[in-house]
């Protein structure tokens, strides 16, 4: 079949230069830098990136090469290469001294600060798991997965150490907590981490160290990053080094691919860009899709501990940002913002978006009003971030897809009744295997088993693709809500409605917001002769749950919630009790 023919927009030209089958073979080729092999994880035959860092170990060992290049900033703290590797290393010593070896679980929990990283890089340096925790949870859901993993060690900022300090008693297995920032007296098991490695502005003048050496291979474990399903609690989906180095290779082949769609020449190696983080680090699309990039790179990470959009175009132009990684509503609101157009935000190059529904107008909006490229891409936790990417012209000429997969990654649509393969062009449950997808569940031995099957994880994403072989998510299977790229899953929600003692029945839905894609909303239905407002009950979800997922309306039914006949609530029913008015 020819392939679609749409004109540019940025010029005018006609595009694109190659297929993508043309652009997959160029790339790909016996000896080229995305040269693929296959290999055996867990028994299945896989196709990987031949070229691709063996380990986030060696990754972090590799990049002292990039010196005195600024790796890190944060407000006032600017970070090279040099010193974060010294930091790494010295922070690696200490963590061993305390007992930490390979295959222990290592917890971070903090914002985004310069501090992140290194626990990481150096968690990963001696074999150990790393465990990212949500910064936003309340102490429960933080000491739930510090018990779920048996963390040994925890390291935090002052803000999660300060929730967690009424729940170190019910965690025997955590050992230590080194602390940023914390401007009291530590008791206890903790201490602070400054007294380890210092602020990040005196890393530089830290010594350097040997760097840990331990055997690590490819497909040992490395992260624990915390999803949740509709039913049970939060999942740890179990990371190997393999999943995070597949997607440096991953990312930067959509980048090549985009340049000879574009017929543009290829760099002899990927660029490195400074790069806007607002996103979270405990999610794995800001860890694997722009932090390991960054590290393989040379790339510099601006990181921001909370999202402002004015002190984000303030540091556009002061740090000449060429990209940014962000979930649809932070696009949204810097196109938005009144006072755009009296900063020079011309630097941008790229905006790079996922984790939330788009609207399709997001993509030609960043590139008339910016100048920049949009790009977009599906990807989960279980998949260390990205399967599928659409990128400039290909996103533009198809702002409802997700982009086709990468070379390494296979996708494909089952009826999610029966598991047959369904016709091309309809929609069934998306199905996608590939280097990037993690282990399983930690200690979930059945759920691991349901999701995942010979190499293929189960999406719960509805989809569908198209002749040319572009992915589109029309809906979820799963029952979640994905609020600014955060997950808020409805069986959390409902569990702690349903606690309430006016409440007998309720279900949470989505409703449509136009930056942020969606926002939670409940539907309940109180107990005869008792009462209960709207504000009675978003507190009590807001003092059992992280803020992100209390319900941002409420709406009461007089009879008990409309059920089909297995018994399921019909919430497609209760979405219109959310409509907005004509």
């Amino acid at each position: 079949m020819a392939p679609h023919q749409p004109s540019d927009p940025s010029n005018g030209t006609v595009w694109p230069a190659c297929t993508l089958a043309e652009a997959t073979a160029r790339l790909t080729a016996p000896g080229a830098r995305f040269e693929m092999e296959t290999v055996a994880i867990r028994g299945v035959p896989t196709r990987t990136w031949k070229h691709a860092p063996e380990s986030l170990a060696a990754l972090a060992r590799e990049s002292r090469v990039h010196g005195d290049r600024l790796f890190l900033i944060h407000e006032d703290d600017r970070v090279t290469f040099a010193a974060s590797y010294r930091a790494v290393t010295i922070l690696a010593v200490e963590l061993a001294a305390r007992g930490i070896t390979k295959g222990d679980r290592v917890a971070i929990a903090m914002r985004n600060r310069p501090q992140w990283p290194i626990a990481l890089l150096a968690i990963a340096s001696l074999g150990a798991i790393a465990v990212p925790l949500n910064a936003w949870w309340t102490g429960a859901e933080l000491a739930f997965a510090l018990a779920d993993t048996g963390a040994r060690l925890l390291i935090a900022d002052a803000r999660r150490h300060e929730r967690l300090l009424d729940r170190y008693a019910d965690l025997p297995a955590l050992e230590a907590v080194l602390v940023s920032g914390w401007r009291e007296r530590l008791t206890g098991n903790a201490e602070p981490l400054e007294a380890l490695i210092g602020s990040p502005n005196d890393w530089a003048r830290l010594p350097e160290l040997p760097f840990p050496e331990v055997d690590i291979a490819p497909d040992d474990p490395v992260t624990i990053f915390y999803t949740s399903g509709t039913t049970g609690g939060p999942k740890g989906a179990v990371g190997t080094h393999r999943n995070l180095m597949s997607n440096i290779l991953s990312s930067a082949y959509v980048s090549a691919r985009t340049l000879l769609r574009r017929g543009v020449p290829l760099p002899e190696r990927s660029p490195p860009q400074t790069v806007l983080l607002p996103i979270p680090l405990f999610h794995v699309t800001a860890c694997s899709a722009f932090l390991m990039i960054a590290i393989a790179t040379g790339g510099t990470v601006v990181l921001m501990r909370k999202w402002a959009p004015a002190e984000a175009m303030a540091l556009i132009a002061r740090e000449r940002i060429e990209a940014i990684g962000a979930v649809p509503a932070i696009a949204w609101q810097l196109l938005e913002h009144p006072d755009r157009h009296s900063h020079d935000l011309a630097s941008l190059v790229r905006i790079a978006y996922g984790g939330a529904p788009a609207a399709p107008e997001l993509a030609r909006r960043i590139q008339a009003e910016f100048g920049a490229m949009p790009s977009n891409g599906w990807g989960m936790t279980e998949t260390m971030a990205t399967v599928a990417s659409n990128a400039a012209e290909d996103y533009l000429a198809r702002p409802t897809s997700c982009g086709p997969p990468v070379a390494t990654a296979d996708l494909k649509i089952l009826a999610p009744d029966t598991g047959a393969p369904v016709p091309a062009g309809e929609v069934g449950e998306l199905w996608a295997r590939g280097p990037m997808v993690v282990q399983g569940y930690w200690n979930r031995p059945e759920a691991t088993a349901a999701s995942f099957v010979d190499g293929w994880v189960r999406t719960g994403d509805l989809a569908r693709i198209d002749t040319d072989g572009f992915c589109h998510i029309v809906d979820r299977l799963k029952d979640v809500v994905i609020r600014g790229g955060e997950n808020i899953y409805a069986a959390e929600v409902e569990d702690v409605l349903y606690a309430h003692p006016a409440v007998t029945d309720c279900a949470l839905v989505g409703v449509p917001h136009r930056t942020l894609g969606e926002e939670p909303a409940a539907v309940v239905h109180l107990a005869p002769d008792t009462n209960a407002d709207a504000a009675e009950l978003q507190a009590w979800v807001r003092a059992r749950l992280a803020a992100f997922k209390v319900p941002v309306a409420i709406r009461f039914s007089e009879a008990t919630l409309p059920r089909n006949a297995n018994g399921k609530i019909l919430k497609r029913d209760l979405r219109a009790l959310f409509a907005p008015e004509s």
